[in-house]
């Protein structure tokens, strides 16, 4: 019978609260697997015979966390530990750790277990660290294999079909073909669950690094349109060169390439990109002329947005739908040239919606908007003799907070669409650009991009003789963007433009 040591820290505290009450309790799923597998255990699940709402508001008031019922039919609440005692676990650097209790699914512990996802997540430890897995979960650990633990696996549970490849992808195992058979199945049930599960299941797969291989994967079991129906019109629309792919293929390349670039401007070791296939030496040009920013841009993406979601994964998010627009947008010139006019605006809306869709928080539906209706913006600016100080502010304008994102999307962009036959002289100007861009952000900040104000609307009233309306943000705009250019430095010269341009209208 076998044995897996369990760490004093939760389970001291659990048991002996557990005790206190008279009721068992089992550490399972995940936690016991990653113990299996010597990982670091996070996030915990325990089981408990009854009582288990009860027991995880003894253990948040034990250990001072915050307490939040799951499901109360279902007996199901979660703890999440606040940042003190995450730091006495040692985990000081995860941000956030939970421990969820749920009373048992049927007669028994074993009943519990055969009734859970996959084979390695129907696992137990109890009192004697004795490890309970009546589905094999430990051989197919060995064999690094993801089995469903039942014929109707996905049919309970139809969120369990996206969770088969995120699971399969975190672990790096294969799906078992029989299992593979029912996700193929069942794939049409996909739809089904509420919006915010489907949403933490796409965000999940999403956040993994070798992101495009996995959408790949989901997309062959028919598991990605109906979350994203935007993306299957995506496949077989042609490009003209220099695009070597139709727009999906080339979606796919530029998720694999952000990857890199991501990698490389927050001073990390690029792994070698799955698909994109750009010469070796333009990751060495990244990194010389963007890893300048690395600590920077790495705070930048770091930063969470909504529901424990960054903008790290925003970002990915948005390469994934930053073309979207092309099928409805594509035509043809009489030179035989494909185009797509306003692909990035008409894209905008339809991510905006489908995030919505998704329930994704306003928020990130605004990020997403911004960073695909102005992907092309970097490119537009290489394409000038010099860009101004002027430029950089009016760029800053129109993507805010999101300006990084896309530069960055716009570099992994540019690497997807030349590949192989990416030019030099092209993509030394894009870099060009974007450091300038980000410095900019990073380093002149008050200088270009939000100049302190010289002057304001009741100067304009008390010295022009203005009333309150549009005109005065018209005019504070105006000025404070030649002040970005540099043409006025003062509040007398501001005032002055103003003037000017008052009279003129």
């Amino acid at each position: 019978m076998a044995t897996v040591p369990l760490p004093d820290w939760p389970w001291q505290v659990v048991r002996r609260l557990a005790r206190a009450r008279g009721v068992r309790v089992w550490v399972v799923g995940g936690a016991v697997r990653d113990l299996l597998l010597e990982r670091a255990v996070h996030d915990w699940d325990f089981a408990v015979d009854r009582g288990a709402l009860r027991l995880a508001r003894a253990v948040a008031d034990e250990l001072g966390g915050a307490y939040f019922p799951l499901d109360k039919d279902r007996g199901a609440g979660r703890v999440v530990l606040s940042p003190s005692t995450r730091l006495e676990a040692g985990l000081a650097d995860e941000p956030r750790l939970a421990l969820d209790f749920a009373a048992l699914r049927g007669a028994d512990l074993e009943t519990d277990l055969r009734a859970r996802d996959f084979t390695v997540n129907a696992l137990a430890l109890g009192e004697m660290s004795v490890l309970v897995d009546p589905t094999g979960g430990q051989a197919d650990l060995a064999a690094r294999r993801i089995r469903a633990a039942s014929e109707r696996a996905f049919r309970d549970d139809p969120a369990r079909l996206l969770r088969a490849v995120r699971v399969a992808a975190e672990l790096g195992f294969e799906i078992e073909p029989q299992t593979a058979a029912w996700i193929r199945r069942d794939a049409s049930r996909v739809a089904l669950p509420s919006a915010e599960r489907l949403r933490d299941e796409l965000a999940r797969t999403l956040a993994l690094q070798g992101a495009a291989a996995h959408l790949r994967r989901l997309d062959e079991f028919d598991l990605l349109s109906p979350l994203l129906p935007e993306l299957e019109p995506l496949k077989r629309v042609t490009q003209s060169p220099p695009h070597r792919f139709d727009v999906w293929q080339h979606t796919l390349l530029t998720i694999d390439a952000l990857e890199g670039v991501v990698a490389v401007a927050t001073g990390r070791q690029a792994e070698s990109p799955v698909l994109v296939d750009v010469p070796p030496a333009a990751w060495g040009d990244l990194a010389r002329v963007i890893g300048q920013f690395s600590g920077d841009v790495a705070a930048h993406l770091s930063v969470q947005v909504s529901g424990g979601r960054d903008r790290a994964l925003l970002l990915k998010l948005a390469a994934l739908l930053h073309d979207v627009g092309k099928p409805k947008t594509r035509s043809q010139g009489d030179d035989g040239r494909i185009h797509f006019h306003n692909h990035e605006r008409v894209g905008a809306q339809m991510a905006s919606a489908r995030l919505q869709a998704l329930r994704f928080s306003r928020d990130e539906q605004e990020r997403a908007w911004v960073i695909i209706g102005q992907h092309l913006r970097p490119g537009h600016l290489a394409r000038a003799e010099r860009v101004t100080r002027r430029a950089i502010y009016r760029y800053f304008r129109a993507t805010a907070c999101a300006g990084v994102d896309v530069v960055l999307l716009s570099l992994a962009d540019h690497l997807a669409t030349w590949g192989p036959d990416l030019k030099e002289r092209r993509w030394g100007r894009r870099l060009d650009v974007a450091q300038t861009l980000l410095a900019h952000w990073f380093e002149r900040h008050e200088e270009t991009v939000a100049p302190p104000p010289l002057i304001t609307g009741d100067d304009l009233m008390d010295e022009l003789g203005l009333e309150p309306g549009p005109e005065i943000g018209r005019l504070l705009e105006a000025v404070r963007e030649a002040q970005a250019a540099g043409e006025v430095t003062t509040p007398e010269e501001a005032l002055a433009l103003a003037a000017r341009l008052a009279t003129a209208a």
